[in-house]
């Protein structure tokens, strides 16, 4: 009989315990081993927070080390767990992916318990720890080639409801900007698996892939508002201070938002994140490298919006995404 994937603790147990997720072994590798770390004060909400689903987006696991630390002088109440890395495998790549089977964890929940090692960690942390919660933030950034703000994202919920109350959530990080975001690929994320069970699913994108001091403080500052706001922790909420301001706003984008390359080369920025922009101004240039005689091509706005997210100045290819833009939240 196939080992079912369980905790090493007891999550019921009081205060603070630490042990292991453990992932069984299949064909491909043998068992893994997740660290867990888990606070728990009685009664109040039950959140889960994950870090290193994609494993080049380093800046979740540092700051859920960073909560780790703190969390035991500074939580009243409630129940957190903290899985720092979902993906060791991926993050020890350095990879989106996971490397032994070229599978994007989050897109593959709820997983198989006879499935490869991504789909193993997938159903463990589907059956063990998504029940034990009902919030979730999962720590993403927007990996190393793109510029993107401080964010808390959800994307659209048909309950209206639960929409109204990620919104709120989301929006209670009071980072630089809250996005409901529509795109087409959504089959087998983390937040839709979660949120079709009635949960909050928070994800937060934590600009690009260098780690630096003073995107990581912000990043905390946020997680710190919102563990404030679910009433886990006391004190008073901040707006981080982003570009010289401290202010946020809620936008939304959809899948026609997503500006390509018309051809391949390089792509030069000409803008920065959250610059507004109107229809016709130019958001970048593609420099087509395979030919001196050819003319460099304008990427403009599509309308009146703000940047979302740039290409960070690399090789493109034909129809790869370059910028996203967005406007103010309709719902």
């Amino acid at each position: 009989m196939r080992e079912a994937p369980h905790l090493t603790f007891d999550l019921d147990a009081p205060g603070v315990s630490r042990g292991h997720l453990l992932v069984p072994g299949g064909a491909d590798r043998g068992e893994l081993s997740l660290p867990v770390f888990s606070l728990n004060k009685g009664e109040g909400p039950r959140l889960l927070v994950t870090g290193g689903n994609h494993g080049n987006e380093l800046e979740g696991p540092l700051v859920a080390r960073r909560l780790i630390e703190w969390l035991p002088e500074e939580q009243t109440c409630g129940r957190i767990i903290v899985v720092p890395v979902l993906n060791p495998l991926a993050v020890e790549a350095w990879s989106r992916n996971t490397p032994l089977d070229g599978l994007n964890l989050n897109r593959v929940f709820p997983g198989r318990a006879d499935g490869s090692v991504t789909e193993r960690i997938a159903d463990a942390v589907s059956r063990v720890l998504l029940p034990t919660a009902d919030t979730v933030f999962d720590l993403h950034s927007f990996g190393p080639t793109w510029h993107f703000p401080p964010a808390a994202t959800t994307h659209p919920i048909a309950d209206p409801d639960l929409m109204a109350r990620t919104v709120r959530m989301a929006e209670a990080f009071n980072l630089p900007l809250t996005l409901v975001w529509e795109y087409n690929d959504t089959a087998g994320m983390f937040d839709i698996l979660a949120q079709n069970q009635g949960k909050v699913f928070v994800c937060t994108e934590f600009g690009g892939g260098t780690v630096g001091a003073d995107n990581l403080a912000i990043y905390e500052a946020g997680v710190r508002n919102a563990l404030i706001a679910l009433g886990l922790v006391e004190g008073k909420a901040d707006y981080p201070t982003f570009r010289q301001q401290k202010s946020g706003q809620t936008l939304e984008t959809h899948p026609c938002d997503d500006l390509r390359s018309p051809a391949r080369g390089i792509f030069e920025p000409r803008c920065s994140v959250l610059d507004e922009v109107k229809q016709g101004d130019l958001i970048g240039i593609l420099h087509p490298m395979d030919s001196i005689s050819t003319e460099s091509m304008d990427i403009r706005a599509p309308g009146t919006s703000f940047v979302l997210a740039i290409r960070s100045g690399v090789h493109v290819e034909i129809n790869e995404g370059v910028a996203l833009v967005a406007g103010p939240l309709k719902i």
